[in-house]
Parts: C-alpha cells; sequence; structure tokens
C-alpha cells in the first residue's frame, strides 16, 4: 500500500502578519450548515489519566486536550488543513533570519474571572515552559527561546537562541495555553474559552457551561458539554449506539464498518499524520545495539498489520513518523520488509537467540494495541525472536508503563510541523520528557538544527530527508502502519471540515460543532 501525496505545503514563511497553510486530506463526510445553538454535547473519551490536572504544561491525554480546549485558547490555532488561524493573537511576524517574533494580541478579551488578558498573561504563559524547574512536555520547543517582552501593550516579542522559520507554530501547540499571570491555581480551570468549568473529576468526567462572554463569533454552540472517560471501546460503541452520549473517538477499526452501518451513527473518518508504534528504549538491554533494533523492525509483516488490524483504515509506515501529511515527507522513502531470516540472524549473532522480549501494553494508546501487539509476536515467532504479551492497566499507563520500560505500545498523533515532530520525539533535549526511546544520535541533531532555520527549500527537504532516514535506520521505534483517525458521533451532530491534526476535529470538537436544529 502506498502513501497519498495529494497534499499541499504549510506555509510558515516570515515577514507576514498571520499565516496561511494547508493541507491535509478531506474527511470522508462534513457538512455545511447554519450552526444552531443549544444542548448538551456528551462526548466519550477513551484516552484519560486519574492522576491529571489542569495544568497547561502537563497536558497529556486527549481528555485533557478536549477539555482544555473548552475553557482556554492558545495565540494560534490549527485550522482543519493544517492552517495557522489567529486566535488570542490576531498576527505575527518575524525579522530577515527568524530569530526575533512579534506577536500582536486581541484586544478586550476576558479571562472566565472578568480580569481583561495582557500581554504580560502572554509572557507569564510562554514562560511557565521555560527555565531548569519547569514541568512542561514543551520544554525542549521552548528551550530555543532566550527571551520573551511585553513590547507594547497588545504585543509580545520572543527572542530566539538561533534561526526557526516555523517558530510561529508552537504557539498553536495545546501545552501553549494562556493563562492568568502569577495564578497557578491551574485546577480552577481560568481560562479565555468558549466555555467555564463546572466540573472535574480526573478520569472520570467534566462538565463545561457555555461562556456568555466568549469572544469568537460563531463557535461554542453547545450550552453544555459532558465529557466522560469511557476505556472501554465496547462500552464507548453501546454508549452511542443507545443514546447515551453523542461522540466518540478511538472507534475499533474491526467494527467500523459495522458502526457506520447502523441507523443514526455517523462515521469520521480523517487520514492525518497519526501512527501506531512499539517503541524500544535505546538505553535498556537489549536494544542499545542498534543491529538489534533492526531486528525488531525486520520481524514484523507491515501489510498483515493494515489489514488485520486497521481493517484498511490506514497505510504501511516505515518506522518514521513523517508521514504524507506533512510538507517535507519523502515519497520515495524505502519501506522495510518483512525479513524473518535476518532478524532470527542479527538475534544469532547478538546473542540472543531464544531470549524472550517483553512488550508492555494496554488499549490507552489506541484501540486495537493489544491484538497488534499479538499478531506482532505471532510474525516475530517466524524469526525466533519470543515477543511476550504483558498486559498493562489502562490506568495509568502513560505515567507508569509509556518510557519507563524497555519496550512498550505507544501512539502519536503528528504535530503542526516536522520540526516539532522530530523534536519532542527524538531530539536530545527531549530525553526524559517526549523522546520515549530515549535515542541520541548526533548525526540526527545536527540535521534537526540545521533544517529548523534553513531558508532554501530545496535543502531544508534534504535535511528533513535526512533526519526521516536515521530515525528509520537506527531509532527505537517499531512504526509498521499510518492509522486514520476514525471518531463516531450521533446523525444529529453537525460540523463543517474537520482538523486532521487530532481526532474529533483537532480536540476541538466541543467547540466547532452543533447539533441540527
Amino acid at each position: 500500500m502506498t502513501f497519498r501525496t495529494d497534499r499541499r505545503s504549510l506555509l510558515l514563511g516570515a515577514g507576514i502578519w498571520g499565516t496561511a497553510a494547508a493541507i491535509g486530506l478531506t474527511p470522508r463526510r462534513a457538512r455545511a450548515q447554519e450552526p444552531a445553538k443549544g444542548g448538551t454535547f456528551r462526548l466519550a473519551i477513551a484516552d484519560f489519566d486519574t492522576a491529571e490536572t489542569l495544568d497547561p504544561q502537563v497536558n497529556e491525554s486527549r481528555f485533557m486536550m478536549n477539555l482544555q480546549y473548552q475553557i482556554r485558547n492558545c495565540l494560534i490555532e490549527i485550522g482543519p488543513g493544517g492552517v495557522l488561524v489567529p486566535e488570542l493573537a490576531t498576527g505575527w511576524e518575524s525579522n530577515a533570519d527568524s530569530t526575533v517574533w512579534t506577536f500582536k494580541l486581541r484586544e478586550g478579551v476576558e479571562f472566565h474571572n472578568g480580569k481583561t488578558m495582557t500581554a504580560d498573561d502572554v509572557v507569564w504563559s510562554i514562560n511557565l515552559h521555560r527555565g531548569a524547574d519547569t514541568i512542561s512536555e514543551a520544554k525542549s520547543l521552548i528551550a530555543q527561546v532566550s527571551d520573551v517582552k511585553a513590547t507594547a501593550p497588545g504585543e509580545v516579542t520572543v527572542t530566539l537562541a538561533a534561526p526557526n522559520a516555523g517558530f510561529a507554530s508552537l504557539m498553536s501547540l495545546f501545552n501553549m495555553l494562556i493563562v492568568p499571570a502569577e495564578d497557578r491555581n491551574f485546577d480552577a480551570g481560568i481560562g479565555t474559552g468558549g466555555y467555564v468549568l463546572e466540573t472535574y473529576e480526573p478520569g472520570v468526567r467534566s462538565l463545561v457551561k457555555r461562556n456568555p462572554n466568549y469572544w469568537k463569533e460563531g463557535r461554542a454552540h453547545f450550552d453544555s458539554v459532558e465529557l466522560r472517560a469511557i476505556a472501554d471501546v465496547n462500552a464507548r460503541t453501546t454508549a452511542l449506539q443507545t443514546g447515551q452520549i453523542d461522540a466518540m473517538n478511538f472507534v475499533d477499526t474491526t467494527t467500523a464498518g459495522l458502526l457506520q452501518a447502523m441507523p443514526g451513527v455517523a462515521l469520521i473518518r480523517t487520514q492525518g499524520k497519526q501512527h501506531y508504534a512499539f517503541s524500544m528504549n535505546c538505553t535498556a538491554a537489549p536494544f542499545t545495539d542498534p543491529e538489534v533494533r533492526m531486528a525488531m523492525k525486520l520481524a514484523i509483516d507491515r501489510q498483515e498489520m493494515v489489514d488485520k488490524i486497521l481493517n484498511g483504515y490506514g497505510s504501511i509506515a516505515s518506522d518514521q513518523p513523517i508521514s504524507a501529511a506533512y510538507q517535507y515527507h519523502n515519497p520515495d522513502f524505502e519501506q522495510h520488509i518483512h525479513d524473518p531470516d535476518r532478524a532470527r540472524a542479527i538475534f544469532k549473532k547478538a546473542g540472543l537467540e531464544g531470549a524472550a522480549v517483553p512488550l508492555h501494553v494496554a488499549e490507552t494508546p489506541f484501540t486495537g494495541a493489544t491484538d497488534m501487539a499479538q499478531l506482532y509476536a505471532e510474525q516475530a515467532a517466524r524469526a525466533g525472536i519470543a515477543i511476550e504479551v504483558k498486559r498493562e492497566p489502562e490506568d495509568g499507563y502513560w505515567s507508569n508503563v509509556w518510557g519507563k520500560t524497555p519496550m512498550f505500545a505507544t501512539k502519536w498523533s503528528g504535530r503542526i510541523n516536522e520540526d516539532a515532530m522530530l523534536t519532542l520525539a527524538y531530539s536530545r533535549e527531549s530525553i526524559g520528557t517526549w523522546n520515549e526511546t530515549s535515542w541520541d544520535n548526533a548525526a540526527f541533531n545536527i540535521a534537526l538544527a540545521a533544517a529548523r532555520g534553513e531558508k532554501d527549500e530545496t535543502r531544508r527537504k534534504e535535511l528533513y530527508w535526512e533526519c526521516q532516514a536515521l530515525i528509520s535506520a537506527d531509532g527505537g521505534m517499531v512504526a509498521p502502519v499510518w492509522a486514520d483517525f476514525i471518531d463516531a458521533t450521533s446523525d444529529k451532530v453537525m460540523h463543517g471540515e474537520v482538523g486532521n491534526d487530532w481526532e474529533l476535529d483537532g480536540s476541538r470538537a466541543s467547540e466547532r460543532w452543533w447539533f441540527a436544529a
């Protein structure tokens, strides 16, 4: 199966106020209709954690992303197709070498507590993610910032230590929410968003009510929104079928076709940047050996994964994260093929013949993760590699298993651009946070830094292609498939074109969707 290449380029050039950008893949179902207000939108989310808080520094799960976007805003919003849309910033520009970025702020925006948002709030919010003491998951991305200042009442200027032509897009990340300055009572939920927090029970539910003073026109249509944490896909599906909820994420690909055919149910399928994977910690034996990591990649049959696990709702990947939905994807990238003989030979040479390889898994990263792990074990057995699938509890998976065991199931939905994706998941700066494999490759880090500030498009593409090749050949991720986003809704739920950066319209369904009149 081949990648689609009908994509448009993401435009992140300097010297313009605002930015436009494009691309994505048009969803199968989109409805252009005048939005109606009213009703309670009940949304079931599969990915959550009972230890979560509303601290913007540590957003991890889809539950938290959806809730944060209900109550708070960023400077920039990611629109459908990856377009950067002014949010709390009305525009932005950089100097000639992309080391100084200036953001113009929207006037008259109020926090839920009645305080007017100022440049000082924006400076403080960005600085949450800087410094040695920050606990931010965006720390590695914001490390390039050397200074943040309020340069006018409605203006913030960010200075970088090195050029970055795509820096503005980082202000759209779900950690980069704007909160009141000096107020660390994050769980009060104070923000500038379309809904006001009423109730939040971590790992259980949340309830928000429409903000009567919301500054965005034509958004936040529901009277209230309830998020329900439901881990089991069968329970979510039953709740949708019986009218207990109005929408759900993480539809099971094995039943997606049947669900779509059911009266009163609609499926939203979106092709984007998502990949399912099994990650190896490159600092833990036996994965310190790059040859052993390659053997694990050769032991998997990618086409069988697409056919049996995704049921065709996706395509083959080759152990690197830059899919056809990114501007600098390499369409001629050489795929890894299932080669049990070579994998067996590598394990024998490494003295691992007959050794067991524990693989920790739960359904939390993605629906079908356990079945995918079992199928991987069957495929690896053809190479004489004994993968022991260890089922872990759903609750606490991200805090207790992910990044903490030698090999584990994972999922990445991608990021706004190549630099954000590669820096978060593979750079030296992200080891200890989002770099789940603790991979540290000098050639990769050099190429990534060079690509970040490269103005010449041809050279920038070459550098990102080099990054992709290095991850695939040496990295610690076995990523066999690109998986489509599959959400399901009641047919009374209306929406326009949906975003392809996360499930549920970029996790902004609560703000962008509405009920049929």
